[in-house]
């Protein structure tokens, strides 16, 4: 399992998925969603080991990764002014990127 690959594809895509929902602000919150990933990256790395190797189940996989949301500091959306709640429904549809990229490259 070559990680780096998995991290490059995760950016790739949480960043093309912001550049779908907020096309005039994908500038702005590009960092936010690196920065994401690369805080994120030990324990993503752990858990996606885990997930590969049988010890861990894809749901205990999500809710692991679920526990990272808050990390997710989108200060560029917020600084556009888009709503708490918008940026919510926008940290569960990282989230589920996320996993859904990591569940089509591994399992």
């Amino acid at each position: 399992m070559d990680f780096d690959k998995i991290l490059k594809e995760l950016k790739e895509s949480m960043i093309e998925l912001l550049g779908d929902q907020y096309a005039g602000l994908k500038k702005e919150t590009k960092n936010d969603i690196i920065t994401f990933v690369n805080d994120s990256k030990d324990k993503l790395e752990r858990w996606t080991k885990l997930l590969a190797n049988g010890g861990i189940s894809l749901d205990e996989y999500q809710w692991l990764v679920e526990s990272q949301k808050d990390l997710l500091t989108m200060k560029g959306l917020e600084k556009a002014g888009i709503s708490k709640i918008s940026l919510g429904h926008f940290k569960n549809k990282v989230v589920k990127t996320l996993v859904d990229i990591v569940k089509g490259l591994i399992l």
